[in-house]
């Protein structure tokens, strides 16, 4: 029998509590961990410090990622990041903070499914292909065509031969991507055996997080050392010049996020692209103008 949250270590506890207020939008938790703060003692200054620097931080980088956004716009720029790492790392949680403040038709995310029957025929890449960039695009790609290297290879899903094809294919499919003026950024985010067994645990104990564990995932628990082997070949092979792998140190969320977007940003050569200044029209008013007043029956309820 599962143990009730109030057996649980009170370290651990003060994990999961962490956790859930992490997975809320920033100015929500601001104000949810102000109150929180204020009901917990013992907590070290130093943590309260880190949270100040995180928010801190957190909203001056996406100052700089609305600066970038208007630079790939303005320049016709194409950009590819990928974001791999085990099941639970952070990725989504980086990836959210990034897009956060843009606009979605320059940024988009890419999450595809398991490939369907006929995608199984397919080239191996070819259904990423559907999904790059065109000028003045951002695709994070929240896992992507290295899916091959990890969950098939440890699952059984691809063959020996398919395994071994990819690893010859992929560093020429990057290349030609790189060639072609499309810019790709590979992250891996990297957590230890104990934290990625914290935070299934905060899932398996948050229903509005339950979604996030599928059997899948819970395998992958299991097969932890048969990961690693894979993590450690796909770098190896796949670490070129064009499109070199980046680890980002994921144990600590928040770190991770700041250092991920600091480092993306580091990596283009953008500027800020100066902008007219917006006035406000004056609205229009003509003499016969009535507004129709709308139905009651249309109208939603104000429960709030």
């Amino acid at each position: 029998m599962d143990k009730p949250l109030y057996d649980i270590d009170p370290d651990l506890l003060r994990r999961l509590q962490d956790d859930l207020l992490d997975s809320y939008d920033e100015e929500l938790e601001q104000e949810l961990d102000d109150r929180f703060f204020d009901l917990q003692a013992g907590r070290p200054p130093e943590t309260q410090d880190m949270r100040r620097l995180y928010f801190r931080e957190l909203f001056r980088l996406q100052g700089e990622l609305v600066k970038l956004q208007d630079w790939v716009v303005h320049t016709g720029e194409r950009i590819v990041v990928l974001f791999e790492g085990r099941d639970a790392a952070g990725k989504g949680g980086a990836i959210k903070r990034i897009t956060q403040r843009l606009n979605p038709r320059v940024c988009r995310v890419a999450a595809l499914p398991a490939p369907n029957d006929r995608e199984k025929t397919q080239w191996y890449f070819q259904r990423y292909v559907a999904h790059l960039p065109a000028a003045g695009e951002i695709v994070l790609f929240d896992r992507s065509w290295y899916n091959r290297a990890g969950v098939e290879r440890v699952m059984g899903f691809c063959s020996d031969a398919d395994y071994e094809e990819f690893f010859r294919s992929v560093p020429e499919f990057e290349k030609m991507l790189v060639r072609s003026g499309i810019r790709v950024i590979k992250y891996w985010f990297s957590i230890s055996d104990e934290e990625q067994a914290a935070r299934f645990l905060s899932r398996i104990n948050d229903p509005l997080k339950q979604w996030k564990l599928s059997p899948m995932d819970l395998e992958s628990r299991r097969r932890w050392e048969a990961y690693t082997r894979a993590k450690e070949v796909m770098l190896e092979r796949t670490h070129i010049p064009e499109a070199p792998w980046w680890v980002v140190q994921a144990v600590d969320k928040k770190r991770a996020r700041l250092n991920c977007i600091h480092h993306l940003l580091s990596q283009l050569p953008y500027h800020e692209i100066p902008h007219e200044s917006v006035t406000l029209p004056e609205r229009q008013r003509q003499p016969d103008y009535f507004r129709q007043p709308v139905p009651g029956s249309m109208i939603v309820p104000e429960v709030y």
